[in-house]
């Protein structure tokens, strides 16, 4: 029998906010233990929060970029469940009134596009951290860590839309590209910015009715995500075809194995007993308030990759590049403002600005050639004052100084040769001293050519014109 994957998402986005959901401590990643909490935060008796407005307005801003309804009312709950890491022994979230409904992306998997339906976008506190380590003065213990609990989180929950882990991995990626872009998430997954929780089941393929599905807990990384969907969906197929049967629980995926392992029975809603929390009233939200977010929305990827095809004639794949992050979008929008030509800009920073971010480890924001050096390079090579390999020498140089390329150029003597004159004698002297490679040209091999060419750029120190050497050479040669 064959059998079809079902597999739904929530996504846990860790917003970008200087202060928590319902306090003002802070948010900064890193800090000692426990040294960001409050009695708010650490759920003192008397102790009240209030709503952090920039996590409401994020929370639109991602409702808005995934295509949802904005409810005008929505009610925080209390989501009753008890664990060390979780000081009140209730997390404070949205339950049956979210603030973000029915949305929905598209996705692209292998040349075709697929809508992935969201339920919901509802926002929440995170809990705290336990730190399992030989602590100094404590031994082989569990500590707890305070510092993340009351972080405000969004939880993006997808439809039961997904057929495999490509699909889940590809959904994945435009959910945190789009986050990023907005500016409400660092996307660092490491840190546990952005995070998923998986459900994963298999059915019968033809079958309308879902198999009994397995949550995997907190995977932290694409490539973890991938493994840990495709784990588990044979690890189902495998257990359902030795006759036994798929139990509903909570798994954690093991990244050093490559499985995932039971970690607990699966709480269904009514274990949680959510009720509208007491502390904290319905939030209204205007649409007068909505359209303000709206209108200060960034130019989205979908919409800018559309643009880059459109009105500056890239392909696909150009602007996919450009457009996956928005650091290196604005960069190269940056350079075209100077440099108006769209392909040969699209071509250097997909070459070498990205090859020396690559090679150095940092970020676009950190490139050392600017947008207005590298505009003012391409400008040398349109006047013919430099070749494009020249270029590439002065580009290395500009990364590692910071020099103008105009400076370097005349510093090292890199000024393009276009004199006939000089090209003309260099080309005698080559021909003169490869007569047999001249006779097998004048005998149809025309692929001597590039040997010559190559010759001449050798001798000249790749500073002669490569259109006039083309020119002279074939003259000669055929002459």
């Amino acid at each position: 029998m064959k059998y079809q994957a079902v597999i739904g998402l929530e996504v846990h986005v860790q917003l970008l906010t200087n202060s928590k959901i319902f306090c003002g401590c802070s948010t900064k990643f890193g800090a000692p233990p426990n040294s960001q909490t409050c009695p708010v935060c650490l759920g003192l008796p008397g102790a009240l929060p209030v709503l952090n407005k920039k996590v409401v307005e994020f929370a639109i801003r991602a409702g808005l970029a995934t295509n949802h309804s904005i409810a005008p009312r929505s009610v925080f709950a209390r989501k009753n469940y008890f664990y060390p890491d979780l000081p009140k022994g209730y997390q404070i979230s949205q339950y049956e009134l979210p603030i973000c409904i029915n949305g929905h992306l598209d996705i692209e998997v292998e040349g075709d596009t697929k809508r992935i339906g969201i339920t919901r976008i509802h926002m929440e506190e995170d809990a705290g951290k336990l730190v399992h380590a030989d602590v100094p003065g404590v031994g082989d213990d569990s500590c707890v860590d305070l510092n993340r609990a009351c972080t405000p989180l969004l939880e993006v929950v997808s439809e039961p839309d997904l057929r495999s882990a490509d699909e889940a991995v590809a959904y994945l990626k435009k959910l945190h590209q789009i986050v990023v872009y907005l500016g409400i998430c660092d996307g660092n997954m490491e840190e546990g910015s952005f995070r998923c929780d998986a459900n994963v089941s298999v059915m019968p393929v033809g079958s309308a009715t879902f198999g009994t599905r397995a949550e995997i807990k907190n995977v932290n990384s694409f490539k973890f995500v991938k493994q840990a969907i495709e784990y588990e969906i044979e690890r189902q197929i495998e257990l359902i075809e030795d006759g036994g049967k798929v139990v509903q629980e909570t798994r954690l995926f093991d990244p050093n194995s490559g499985t995932t392992r039971s970690m607990r029975g699966k709480e269904e809603a009514h274990d949680y007993r959510y009720f509208p929390d007491p502390d904290l009233v319905p939030l209204v939200i205007s649409d007068d308030w909505v359209e303000d977010v709206r209108l200060s929305l960034p130019e989205l990827p979908v919409a800018r990759l559309a643009r880059y095809q459109a009105e500056l004639g890239l392909p696909f794949y150009d602007a996919e590049v450009l457009t996956a992050s928005r650091e290196l979008a604005d960069y190269f929008e940056a350079c075209l403002a100077l440099y108006p030509q769209a392909k040969p800009v699209a071509n250097w920073v997909m070459g070498e600005v990205t090859r020396g971010l690559n090679d150095s480890g940092l970020a676009i924001t950190a490139c050392p050639v600017t947008p207005e050096l590298l505009a003012e390079l391409l400008k040398l090579i349109d006047a013919g004052t430099i070749s494009n390999k020249i270029a590439k020498t002065v580009f290395d140089e500009m990364w590692q100084s910071g020099k103008a390329p105009a400076a370097i150029v005349e510093e090292k003597g890199l000024v393009q040769v276009s004199d006939t004159g000089e090209i003309e004698r260099i080309i005698d002297e080559i021909l003169a001293a490869n007569q047999g490679q001249v006779e097998e040209f004048r005998g149809g091999k025309e692929k001597v050519f590039g040997f010559f060419v190559g010759q001449v750029m050798r001798a000249s120190k790749g500073k002669a014109n490569p259109a006039v050497v083309n020119d002279l050479l074939l003259k000669k040669l055929k002459g």
